[in-house]
């Protein structure tokens, strides 16, 4: 897929604001609300809990051939996979230039080269494109403007498209926050699109992180449990948090 032109007036995109505290940069889009973050002494590890918890699909797949990212944020996850993967093909699509441009000058995100490919387009234009390949093993979803009310997209049919741009073993986590979001009305979204719909909350209740597939077996816990804590030491994820997280989950539903 072709990379859509640069457009000729940037300002109509939210500008990019930066904050500094305690060896930590913090990534803004003109508000408050943080937009991403990097640890100034070590670039590529994953600061933010929630941002970590995106990555729970390693609980289930260990080689993914192409991994997406919606939302390139301060492209947290778009580094760790590339840096963490080097079998792996690694596109991130983001629609703000500014962003793109922020993250190449100020947060160490690598040149494109043959694994790394970073989009300017629109992530539904971009999901619709891919429907046809199925080629899509991982996808990240973390979609917000400067407001951060509620998802951008948040739709069965946006889902929907998801469902059909995956590998047939593909997984896909999704980041649900805001004050104007509807966890429930998102997750029925997506139940209507995949067999298996798992989540949990991070953050102190404020973002729901929600793990989504249609070719998900049962695992035990003892066996997650297992798989994160060499999550932990080969990739310094606090993967233990995603299977309490998880266990929180499985007894809120059988209540």
């Amino acid at each position: 897929m072709k990379k859509r032109p640069t457009p000729a007036n940037r300002h109509s995109f939210p500008e990019v604001t930066l904050t500094e505290f305690r060896g930590i940069l913090y990534m803004h889009l003109g508000t408050d609300w943080i937009q991403g973050a990097m640890r100034l002494g070590k670039p590529n590890i994953i600061v933010l809990d929630y941002v970590q918890h995106m990555m729970m699909w390693m609980l289930f797949r260990n080689t993914p051939r192409h991994i997406v990212q919606l939302g390139l944020g301060s492209a947290a996850l778009t580094k760790f996979c590339y840096h963490n993967f080097p079998n792996t093909k690694v596109t991130a699509v983001e629609l703000n230039p500014n962003v793109i441009d922020i993250c190449r000058s100020t947060f160490h995100l690598p040149p494109d080269d043959n694994r790394l490919t970073v989009l300017e387009d629109d992530a539904a234009l971009y999901i619709e494109s891919m429907k046809r390949r199925k080629a899509i093993d991982v996808l990240q979803i973390d979609l917000y403007d400067e407001d951060a009310a509620a998802p951008v997209f948040d739709t069965p049919e946006f889902y929907q498209s998801c469902a059909d741009a995956l590998s047939p073993d593909g997984m896909m986590t999704v980041n649900i926050f805001g004050e104007a979001s509807d966890r429930q009305k998102s997750i029925k979204a997506m139940q209507d699109c995949f067999e298996s719909v798992i989540w949990t909350i991070v953050e102190e209740g404020q973002n729901m992180i929600v793990l989504c597939s249609n070719s998900l077996e049962a695992v035990l816990f003892d066996d997650l449990q297992k798989r994160s804590e060499q999550i932990k030491r080969t990739y310094g994820l606090r993967a233990e948090r995603w299977v309490a997280g998880l266990a929180t989950w499985m007894q809120g539903k059988d209540d």
